[in-house]
């Protein structure tokens, strides 16, 4: 199977207006796409996370989570490629039909 690439930055910029709740996180190397989501409490967050935990073994690609009460943060970035992958925009959007 072929390592993923970086893709331009036009590119990311056009998927990234095409979904606004998304922008661009971390600079360099780790550079990726992020997204917080808001839950009626920690329960719902954890429920969301361990749903985007599966997500992430089934495709062997696996995000950056922060997870507080009502609350979780996604960064999506691939590191063989440095930056932004279309690994990422798939997983983003895999994503957001996993949020409630």
């Amino acid at each position: 199977m072929p390592r993923p690439t970086k893709l331009e930055d036009a590119t990311v910029d056009a998927w990234l207006s095409a979904h606004p709740e998304w922008s661009r996180a971390g600079e360099g190397a780790s550079a990726g796409i992020g997204r917080s989501y808001t839950f009626p409490d920690f329960a719902a967050a954890l429920a969301f996370v361990v749903r985007i935990g599966c997500l992430a073994e089934r495709r062997d690609h696996h995000p950056d989570v922060e997870l507080g009460w009502g609350r979780a943060r996604l960064r999506w970035s691939t590191h063989d490629a440095a930056g932004v992958s279309q690994l990422d925009l798939d997983a983003a959007e895999a994503s957001d039909a996993r949020a409630p």
